[in-house]
């Protein structure tokens, strides 16, 4: 994938959600990641508004569980407006805090940030080498 081009405005959905799916993948190896969850029990539902594209993450004890269907009754919602806006935050991450929105929003954005973050940075690792551990591409 080109730096100049935006995933959220190139990438086909089932090419989107077979990236995203592997960046969940590499983030639930993260040792950092799986550190801060250890004591986690979540279901999370995450959305892309404006692609209609939604599913959900376990959390349970460090452990991160995706599934393609969305949760239907989630403890937390983290929902982006737009894919654009979504595939931006790989680019960014490492400015600081993610821009998500989370309902209920009560004391769970600093639970989230290291989880987001850690995500994201797989996100941004995976569109720059789009393949799984076999080798095959995820485009």
């Amino acid at each position: 994938m080109l730096e100049s081009e935006n995933p959220g405005t190139t990438l086909s959905k089932r090419a989107a959600r077979r990236i995203i799916q592997r960046a969940f993948v590499l983030t639930g190896r993260d040792k950092s990641v799986r550190q801060h969850l250890r004591t986690a029990q979540l279901a999370t539902l995450w959305v892309l508004e404006d692609w209609d594209l939604a599913w959900t993450v376990s959390l349970h004890r460090g452990r991160l569980e995706v599934a393609r269907r969305p949760a239907k009754h989630p403890d937390v919602t983290l929902s982006w407006p737009t894919a654009e806006e979504f595939f931006h935050q790989a680019e960014r991450v490492g400015d600081g805090a993610v821009q998500v929105h989370i309902l209920p929003a009560q004391e769970h954005p600093r639970f989230f940030q290291p989880l987001l973050r850690g995500f994201f940075t797989a996100l941004r690792h995976v569109l720059s080498n789009p393949v799984d551990d076999q080798g095959v591409s995820l485009l």
